[in-house]
């Protein structure tokens, strides 16, 4: 400290105002060469204020279904299809593979709410690299891993929760093995998207013997899906939890047409109900997006009339 004409200078100053960096961004990917996430306090820590601010993304959303509402308006970036990956390793992820951007569909969707998901959900991916890199398998590292793919499956993005789920299943489990009820879980949720995402029948099937899978739902879907059963298939999806409707959902599109198609070789006409109900899908949607040119007549379709 210096006196400066009768003046105490404590130092140098700036009018720039110090810059609040998000503790969630200020770690860096170890895939990068940032290594603080390889040490193990550190990566508690990170842990802790990644459930914190999940935590409060949801007390913010407040109700049950505004949660839901607010994960669906996420549209995530699909740049891998196939989401395969080794065990044993997390795939390379370009930013454009994590990328999460706000559908602008509802303009009053809550636009900082989404950027705390986005931040998660990045943040998601560096403690991943730092469990993966420090060979670490735990307790802390499975419960990080099924926060990861719990929240990933929400918002469905396959880039983290694939990889994630074979890591656990391949790796950390045979050596810190999960609970009974942990293991039917994750290995219900790969069979799910080997049948619905990757529409891989037999891989599905083999997952779910090498594991010994005993799940009502997850057979019911895939007996669904194996055999065309559109009625079964959507009375399923009704039935099950978040997680699993979010990864039968990847099958909708495909079953919704099979649907279609069955009503089109079957009927002349049809009652509109029982068409929104046998498709899952509203009168709108069905013409909007899946171009369907049956004629509307009250509450009767028809399909096609009878040759004279």
């Amino acid at each position: 400290m210096s006196t400066r004409g009768g003046r105490v200078v404590s130092g140098p100053w700036s009018r720039l105002k110090p810059v609040n960096l998000d503790p969630l961004e200020a770690m860096g990917l170890p895939s990068k060469g940032d290594n603080r996430l390889l040490d193990s306090k550190t990566q508690e820590r990170y842990y802790t204020k990644i459930v914190e601010r999940y935590m409060a993304f949801c007390s913010d959303a407040g109700r049950g279904d505004e949660l839901l509402r607010r994960l669906a308006q996420l549209e995530i970036s699909h740049t891998n299809g196939n989401g395969n990956s080794k065990a044993g390793e997390e795939p390379r992820i370009t930013a454009s593979t994590t990328d999460i951007s706000v559908n602008n569909v509802d303009m009053n969707a809550d636009v900082s709410g989404q950027k705390d998901l986005s931040a998660l959900m990045m943040a998601m991916r560096k403690l991943r690299e730092g469990i993966v890199a420090s060979k670490r398998k735990d307790d802390f590292s499975t419960q990080a891993y099924i926060f990861c793919i719990r929240l990933s499956i929400l918002v469905k993005h396959m880039e983290s929760y694939h990889p994630a789920i074979l890591y656990l299943l391949k790796d950390i489990h045979p050596v810190h093995p999960l609970s009974r009820i942990e293991l039917q879980e994750f290995v219900g949720y790969l069979v799910l998207d080997l049948a619905c995402r990757q529409h891989d029948l037999a891989e599905a099937y083999s997952v779910k013997h090498f594991y010994s899978l005993r799940d009502p739902k997850v057979d019911a879907v895939l007996r669904a899906v194996a055999h065309d059963n559109y009625f079964l298939f959507w009375r399923v999806k009704r039935s099950v939890d978040g997680h699993k409707a979010k990864l039968i959902e990847y099958a909708e599109e495909e079953m919704t047409k099979l649907t279609l198609k069955c009503l089109g070789r079957s009927y002349l006409t049809i009652d509109l109900p029982s068409v929104e109900q046998f498709t899952n899908t509203s009168w709108e949607s069905l013409t909007s997006d899946y171009s369907v040119g049956w004629q509307l007549e009250g509450t009767k379709v028809i399909i096609r009339k009878p040759k004279r």
